[in-house]
């Protein structure tokens, strides 16, 4: 059993991170703009730098996230809308792959418990969520840092200089590359506090950080990334707090890893002491924590750090404890979910019928009903992909990247009807509106007398202005089927 144990484990992460990926509702949000992204790239030969999908003010598009774009729809150009899926789910395994290599450097005899990884991996469910999104290269590359940190911990210091290169690449995928070059400093403070060699570290984090210079837009990009990393987005609830209003009932999974962590941390400093801290281990592990609760999108950080830190804890302080058919148990049992699972489930095309306006859409392109659309910014780049040029949108969720700081708060005023709620329509007129049914301006928009609703469907809403109202309209299909073969059609063109 122990000869096959490595290839069950890593069979049963793979499938695993299929199941999480390919039970998600629908794609990302932001999927859409980081396509067009890639298209104008791969069809246009160029990178684009300019919005032309908006009807508000812009600035240059500062597109952290375009090489992501470049891979995405690559990807989805030739092996079609599944590849996305498997993707996402190759990157999830190569990052826990990646994780495996650290605990086995760490020294751990035991490197295969399924058990604590079974924890990790689901502790990740809430971020990963939808496929496939730009942040998850930067949690592998994150991963990868980490390994070649830690071997540079062995004596292998020349290891470090292979950071700057992978720098480069990082930077022009995702704008989260800052998180590298923080993790390489946080290992030369703990050089430094031990007394050991630190220069390597600190060279490695200067030419890391000159190196960003080396993108499409120079070194103005840097200004753009370090204010994108650090600015306050209170209106997106990834950016907020993990024990905040919105989120307290959210993120269980984590929730429960995240205490479980501290608690067997815990029980391991009080056996260790202080003399035998491990002190790059406890900065990353403090730090990562505190992101993780100041912002829920970056707990996945912490995860990554915890899986690789603390499994020796794990297995040197429970697996004694608890019954030896127990890892394997859980291997076979993942094993056989995800048999019958895909048995007898029909794995499709995620289309996300409550998440996304698709009939609406379709309303609005089969009535030839051009303009400018107001849509929230979560789902604006789905609908330009779908109706541009025949149509513009208010904004979408390339937010700093693109737009001015005052769009959000008026989208925010006019959606729940705040003082000054008509704002958003006096200073940028739209003359169709795609609305949410559940917010109160769904309501207010019907009793209105200059907007007019056209198209009421279960989730959303179409509103024309009162005089732009024609006698009949085409209705759109009801065909399920037909939306999700059509998902990923656009008439963008480069």
């Amino acid at each position: 059993m122990s000869k096959f144990k490595p290839v069950l484990f890593f069979i049963a992460v793979l499938f695993l991170a299929f199941i999480m990926t390919a039970n998600v509702a629908h794609f990302d949000f932001d999927l859409w703009a980081r396509l067009i992204a890639g298209m104008g790239v791969i069809d246009g030969g160029h990178v684009l730098k300019t919005d032309f999908l908006s009807y508000t003010p812009t600035h240059t598009w500062w597109d952290h996230e375009y090489g992501s774009g470049i891979v995405f729809y690559f990807f989805l150009k030739h092996f079609g809308a599944y590849s996305l899926i498997f993707l996402q789910t190759f990157l999830i395994f190569t990052i826990f792959f990646v994780i495996n290599l650290i605990v086995k450097h760490r020294g751990v005899n035991k490197p295969y418990n399924f058990l604590f990884y079974f924890f990790s991996i689901i502790a990740l469910v809430g971020n990963f969520a939808s496929p496939i999104r730009c942040h998850l290269f930067s949690f592998l590359f994150f991963t990868i840092f980490l390994y070649i940190l830690e071997l540079a911990r062995s004596g292998k210091y020349k290891l470090l200089y292979l950071l700057p290169l992978l720098t480069i690449v990082w930077n022009n995928l995702h704008g989260g590359v800052v998180s590298g070059i923080g993790l390489v400093f946080m290992y030369a403070v703990a050089q430094i506090l031990d007394k050991k060699p630190f220069k390597h570290y600190i060279f490695s984090a200067v030419i890391s950080f000159l190196v960003l210079g080396i993108n499409p837009w120079g070194w103005d990009y840097i200004k753009f990334l370090l204010m994108a990393n650090t600015m306050a987005r209170t209106h997106v609830a990834e950016w907020w707090g993990l024990f905040s209003t919105h989120q307290l009932f959210n993120q269980i999974p984590f929730k429960i890893f995240m205490f479980a962590i501290i608690l067997l941390e815990i029980f391991t400093f009080k056996k260790q002491g202080v003399k035998n801290l491990d002190k790059a281990k406890y900065i990353v592990l403090l730090v990562t924590l505190f992101l993780a609760i100041q912002h829920v999108k970056l707990l996945p950080f912490f995860v990554i750090s915890a899986s690789a830190f603390c499994y020796e804890d794990f297995i040197a302080v429970l697996e004694s404890k608890l019954p030896k058919w127990t890892d394997n148990f859980t291997c076979g049992l993942i094993l056989v979910i995800c048999l019958v699972s895909f048995a007898i489930k029909k794995y499709d095309i995620p289309l996300g019928v409550a998440a996304y306006p698709h009939k609406e859409v379709e309303f609005i392109k089969v009535n030839h009903l051009s303009g400018r659309v107001l849509v929230n910014f979560g789902i604006g780049s789905f609908v330009s992909y779908k109706l541009y040029p025949q149509n513009l949108i208010f904004m979408d969720g390339r937010y700093e990247e693109v737009y001015y700081d005052d769009l959000v708060p008026l989208l925010d005023k006019f959606y729940v009807v705040k003082p000054g709620w008509d704002d958003v329509l006096k200073k940028y007129p739209p003359d169709i509106m795609i609305i949410e049914k559940y917010y109160p301006v769904y309501n207010l928009l019907n009793l209105h007398k200059d907007w007019k609703n056209v198209y009421d469907a279960e989730y959303y809403a179409v509103f024309v202005r009162a005089d732009k109202v024609k006698e009949n309209y085409i209705q759109p299909s009801n065909d399920i089927q037909y939306y999700k073969n059509t998902l990923f059609d656009t008439d963008i063109k480069f």
